[in-house]
């Protein structure tokens, strides 16, 4: 069966592309689905503990965001440059994205922060992207952490008041070019509760690469290379998860990233496996999941991969028309919109 990539479109008015975060983050609509049936039903995010059962098992990327996107200019120029920071190969050498990228030659140097920064171009990779080293004094996060600004995806015009707003509560490893979004939901206060009614929390790490935000060119979505992302799952998380699957619990991942480090992680019985690795991993409509039960998610752009993950769980019919029923619902989309909550059935009246 041929997926084509029109099969996930849906109209998406730019007003409901939420620009800012809301000042309470729990305080997000969520959106309960059934996978089953398709039944929908509308809630607020600080309920989602109604409809969690003891036993359940959730599960979070502990992925931090670092300040990736570095403003600049071209040495002896003063022409600005942007440099995206993607993944660091070594100590002081970093794989970026350079706009603009022609005048970056290697050998070009780049100054940032009136010096306190220094780079040079060292030579052209994949994709076009640059690898660049940098030069400075003292320690390189707190070098970053004053010059750098957060990545904000495209979509989002508006400049972010609160850098720790494009952050979970529970950011732990630094490494992401952009937000697990489902996480931005959750407050301490919440996930108290959540745990003080008998849920397991576990955390995992995926770093988020920005092709997170690559839109899908090709019309048959078979022939869409996905982008690569390390990910790290500990012998400790990995024997939680299994044990609530044995034990008949349900495995709630909290964002398509989470679900994407599980299944990666997992054998053909179900069972996680502990370790690290790159992972490219695309689910879509027709994929069997191994571990994953049920989801919670942000509402994702037309045509994204990631709406075909949700597909994947929900069918593409339904995922479509809870959608709609969002758009007429007048649900906040994207980074710091609303949320879905993917379930197997509620027996919450």
């Amino acid at each position: 069966m041929e997926l084509k990539k029109s099969d996930f479109y849906f109209d998406l008015p730019q007003e409901l592309i939420a620009q800012d975060p809301l000042e309470d983050r729990s305080s997000s609509r969520l959106l309960l689905l059934d996978k089953n049936t398709g039944q929908i039903r509308h809630e607020f995010f600080y309920n989602i503990t109604r409809y969690l059962r003891p036993g359940d098992c959730l599960v979070l990327n502990n992925t931090k965001v670092i300040p990736a996107r570095l403003l600049g200019e071209r040495e002896g120029t003063g022409a600005h440059v942007e440099v995206l920071l993607l993944r660091r190969r070594e100590r002081d050498v970093w794989e970026t994205l350079v706009k603009p990228g022609r005048k970056c030659k290697p050998g070009t140097c780049l100054v940032f922060g009136d010096g306190l920064l220094r780079a040079q171009v060292l030579e052209t990779v994949e994709e076009g992207n640059r690898l660049i080293r940098f030069f400075y004094e003292g320690i390189w996060e707190e070098v970053l952490d004053k010059l750098g600004e957060m990545p904000l995806p495209p979509y989002i015009t508006h400049k972010l008041q609160d850098k720790n707003r494009y952050q979970t509560v529970y950011a732990k490893y630094e490494g992401s070019a952009a937000a697990p979004t489902a996480g931005l939901h959750f407050t301490r206060e919440l996930l108290t509760r959540i745990e003080d009614m008998g849920v397991d929390i576990v955390y995992v790490t995926l770093h988020v690469g920005l092709g997170t935000f690559r839109p899908v060119k090709e019309e048959n979505v078979l022939e869409h290379h996905m982008h690569s992302e390390y990910y790290q799952i500990t012998e400790e998380a990995a024997e939680r998860i299994n044990a609530v699957k044995e034990a008949g619990g349900r495995i709630i991942c909290v964002g398509t990233t989470s679900c994407r480090t599980l299944e990666s992680a997992a054998d053909e019985s179900g069972r996680v496996r502990p370790g690290c690795g790159n992972t490219e991993i695309f689910i879509y409509p027709g994929y069997r999941f191994k571990v994953l039960d049920c989801l919670v998610t942000n509402f994702h752009l037309p045509e994204s991969t990631l709406v075909m993950l949700v597909s994947a769980l929900a069918g593409r019919e339904q995922v479509l028309a809870a959608y709609e029923e969002a758009v007429r619902e007048k649900y906040r989309f994207f980074s710091f919109g609303d949320a879905m909550f993917v379930h197997e059935g509620i027996d919450n009246s």
